[in-house]
Formats: C-alpha cells, structure tokens, sequence
C-alpha cells in the first residue's frame, strides 16, 4: 500500500497479508491508472467536464436525470454523508435498496465522500444483514424506505446500531430532506487509488459470508475491461436489465459501464420476463444484462415486443445452457455473449462476442486478464483436462479478515470454484461448480447456510442441501430431511419447512424441492456425504 486517504483504517487494516493476494496485472495504457483517484469523480464529475453534462444519465419509472443532474444529487448526499451525518473518511455505509436513481446516487455518493460502500441484496432478512454489519462494522446505513421492516429487526439485535438514513422517502429526517440543507457542490474526497471503496458480500459454502474488497482501481478497471473491448460501449448506447446493483454484476453492467462511456442506465425494480421486454421496447434498449433464466422465459414472449434497439444481449451469473443460447437467437436474432465473472474478481474476465461467440464455450479470457487450467496441486493442465479454472488480471480477491483467502489463491492465481476445460484454441468450456454452492436463476446460495436454517425448526433432526439440475432455474435447491419422532412427513409439513426458510432468510434460498428419508449417508466420522446426495438428486430429476 502506497498509502491512506482513511481517517478510519479498518477497511485496509484488514486486508490480507501481502503475500496472500493474487497476481495483478495491469496490461494496457487504459489500466494505467494515478497513485490517487477517486472512482465517482471519473465517472461522474470527469465525464460532465468532458462534455455529457445535457445527456441522459439515468432513467427510472418515475424519474430521469442528466450527468449535471444526477452530480448534483450525489453531491448533495456525498455532503449529508459527511457532514450531516458526521461521518469520517473510511467509515463502511450499507446500502439497501432496489435498482433505481436514489440508489444508484447513493452508492456514487458513498465513494465521492471517501466512504467505503457495502450494498446488500434487497430480498435479504434481518438475521443476513445483522452478519453483515457486525462483519463490516458498518457505521451508517443507506435505505430505502420499502425495505425499512427487516433492518430494523436486525439493528434490535445489535449493541451499537448504526446511523440510519431512509431515501426514497418524504418524511422529516429523509436522505431527500436532509439533502435541501446542502450545497449542490461536493469536492471529492482524493483518495488512493488503493484505498477500499466497495465490501461486497458473497456467500461462502459454509453459509458464512464473505467480504470480498476491491479498491478506488478495481472500479474503473472492470469498466475499462469487458465493455470496451467486448461490448464496445458508447455515448449511444441504453442499458437495461435484471441484476441488482448490490450484486457485483449488476453494479457493474446497470451502473458503472454505461456511466464510463456517458450512456444511459435504466434502472426499474421488480422486473418479470414480461416486464423487462415491454422496457427494452419503451426505452429502446441497446444492451441487457440478465441472467439464463430470464432469458429462457423470454424467449417464447420475444416476438410480441419490438426488440429492434436492442444490439446486444448478455448473460452471466450461471452457466448458459446451449439450448437457451439457440433459443434466444432465433427469437431475437441476437447471438448471446456469454461471460463468467465473480464478486471476488468484481465482473466478468473471460467471454466473447460477435463473431469469436463459440456456442457451448463461455468464451475466451478478455483484454486486461489471463486464464488457465490447474490441477488440485496448482499444476497448468493441458487443453481437453477438466481442472480448476484459474484467472489473473487488474482485480482479484481479497477477503475481509478472512482464512479463506489461502482457498481462493493459489500461486498467484484467483480460483473462481468452477471446474473448467479449455480447447486447442483458448476457449473456455463450463464443466460444474467445484464447491458446494447451488447458482439457481442466478442466485448464489449456500447449501450448508440453508441446512443451518432447516435444523432451527423443531421437526428436524438432521437434514443435507444439495443443488438439482432444473431446466427453468439450471439448479434448485433440495432439501434432504430427516424429521424427528413423532413428526409426519408429507406436503404439509414440505410447505411448513418451506416457509420456515422463507422467513429466517433472503426467500429465494428456500428449497423448492423437500425429499423426507429415514437417514443421510454419512462417512464412518459423520461427515455428511454431499456428493451421495448430489446423485440421488441428478438420478431424481432424470426419472421425474
């Protein structure tokens, strides 16, 4: 570390030794980036200074703002941050809310004002966001005032509860009201490029999440990366889609890739497949970003909708089935650029576009990152070997105090989890996952957080989650339970189970499937054998 804007150092107080982080590369003059940078005022103040003050910005269902417009209101909240609210340079700020202007400015205002960001998904129960904010040590919070219920039962449960601010909101003591008090002008705060502006969490297979940190740098590196060299993203260009902006790759393509290149982001909340083709017509989308899923559900209703702006169309987030891929062509005439990324790399690092698109493969590793096959010793593998995929670039993975770090890296490389294969010809083929995460509709959840949840209910005596293959959602969770004496299985107490899950946790990781048995497979110490289980559900899907 060169050095600190920080008053409060936590945040790089708890990076991992040196000698635990990946590799970082910097390949090319537009990674070439200052000692010191703050990342807002690149894509917020720099892109007005250059000219696109007048254009369109962002737009939402009730509200559209210019590049002067949506600085303005940055400015005004980065200044309610830091002055208003007292907070000092390096304090942690969560971040709730659905994808629309108030929060994307919030999450801009954030790194304007030297804070360090940490948004959280919005479907997420008190029990998931009072983790996180002992994790982070949050000292204020963003949120939207829909979303008001759950952080409050998760501050009741804390010794010291963080500031909290609601927008989105008219009432006395809102983010809007506070914001009147303002100046319309903020400078921003001059940070290090290497100062850790964003603390996005991951689950990890164990169901304790992890803190993934990335820098000031790492923001503008992901925007200099996979839009310019496989988007080609320009001033023209609307951006629509799916992903929150609390998942990494929604903050990525719904935010920060259109305001690098002074487009336009469309950012509307509660998207169905329907929804989301009717928007692509009314805001004459040129790019989307969402995952397999939606794709597959769009395809039959593409036809009804004029798709005529639209230019590109990209998928991440889980493994796109070639059927999809195909399907989605033929109604939409677009070819998909596929792309794998990770919230520990920040965004996608190896795809394709155009006429490279291989269908099958996800692609090939983008300008800026390299990739490679590696062993279970961190050996290079040849091509046609199933291995450990491994990548390197100008991100990679820094853990908040967290052993796992030494899982993740391995001799400079980041090991993304993915069991891989790569051709003759640099491609990238997805084999599986290699952990025990389940990826269903493009959510990441963790079998054994899930398992955690089923064993508080009374009923349970022990239980296993494992992911089954799905033609819809790719996986689905399905649960194996074991009840106690005296407790009847059947449909009802499926559904009692299901809600359960429901509300002790974010609703999508709640098993859609529930199989009762008599016993799980255990080794001769009790381990519980997952993959026996894995087999089972492969087998039972296949039959049903």
């Amino acid at each position: 570390m060169n050095g600190t804007a920080y008053l409060d150092t936590f945040a790089n107080d708890n990076l991992p030794p040196r000698e635990q982080w990946p590799e970082l590369l910097f390949e090319g003059e537009e990674l070439a980036y200052p000692e010191r940078i703050n990342c807002a005022g690149e894509l917020l103040d720099a892109m007005v200074a250059r000219g696109h003050g007048a254009s369109i910005a962002v737009r939402g269902a009730n509200s559209t703002w210019t590049y002067a417009e949506l600085l303005v209101t940055v400015d005004r909240i980065a200044a309610v941050l830091q002055g208003g609210m007292g907070l000092v340079t390096g304090n942690r700020v969560l971040l709730r809310g659905a994808n629309n202007p108030m929060m994307a400015a919030c999450v801009l205002a954030v790194w304007k004002a030297g804070l360090v960001a940490v948004p959280t998904m919005p479907l997420l129960r008190a029990r998931e966001i009072g983790t996180i904010i002992a994790l982070a040590r949050v000292d204020a919070v963003l949120c939207a005032a829909d979303l008001r219920a759950e952080l409050d039962l998760a501050c009741e449960g804390l010794d010291a509860a963080p500031r909290v601010v609601f927008f989105n909101d008219s009432a006395p003591g809102s983010l809007e009201a506070l914001m009147t008090q303002m100046p319309p002008r903020f400078e921003a705060v001059d940070t290090w490029a290497q100062d850790v502006c964003l603390l996005s969490f991951t689950s990890g297979t164990t169901g304790r999440p992890k803190g993934t940190m990335h820098f000031h740098r790492d923001v503008l590196a992901i925007c200099d990366c996979f839009p310019r060299s496989i988007l080609g993203a320009t001033p023209n260009d609307v951006f629509i889609g799916t992903p929150p902006l609390a998942f990494t790759f929604g903050l990525g393509g719904m935010l920060l890739f259109p305001l690098r290149y002074g487009a336009c982001a469309v950012l509307l909340e509660k998207l169905t497949p329907e929804s989301l083709l009717a928007a692509i017509a009314e805001y004459r989308a040129t790019v989307c970003f969402t995952a397999p899923t939606f794709y597959r559900q769009m395809t039959p209703l593409a036809g009804r909708y004029d798709l005529s702006s639209l230019t590109r169309t990209v998928s991440a987030g889980e493994a796109l089935p070639l059927e999809t891929r195909q399907a989605w062509q033929r109604a939409s005439g677009l070819a998909m650029i596929d792309g794998i990324g990770a919230t520990e790399m920040l965004h996608i690092f190896i795809s394709a576009a155009g006429d490279a698109i291989r269908p099958g493969a996800t692609g090939r590793p983008i300008p800026g990152y390299r990739a490679c096959i590696l062993d279970d010793d961190g050996n290079p593998l040849g091509p046609g070997v199933t291995g450990r995929l491994a990548v390197k670039g100008p991100t990679g993975c820094r853990y908040l105090a967290d052993p796992r770090q030494l899982d993740y890296v391995c001799k400079g490389w980041n090991l993304t989890g993915d069991a891989y294969q790569v051709d003759a010809d640099g491609y990238y083929w997805y084999q599986a996952r290699t952990d025990d995460m389940i990826i269903s509709a493009g959510y990441n959840i963790a079998g054994p957080e899930v398992e955690d949840v089923l064993m508080q209910h009374p009923a349970v005596a022990e239980c296993g989650v494992v992911g089954a293959p799905d033609a819809e959602r790719g996986q689905v969770v399905l649960a194996y339970v074991v009840l106690r004496v005296g407790e009847e299985a059947g449909p009802d107490m499926a559904k009692t189970l299901q809600d359960h899950v429901k509300r002790t946790v974010a609703p999508y990781k709640y098993p859609r499937r529930i199989a009762f048995r008599a016993s799980l497979p255990r080794t001769e110490t009790g381990k519980l054998q997952r993959f026996k289980l894995r087999q089972e559900a492969k087998q039972m899907m296949e039959s049903s």
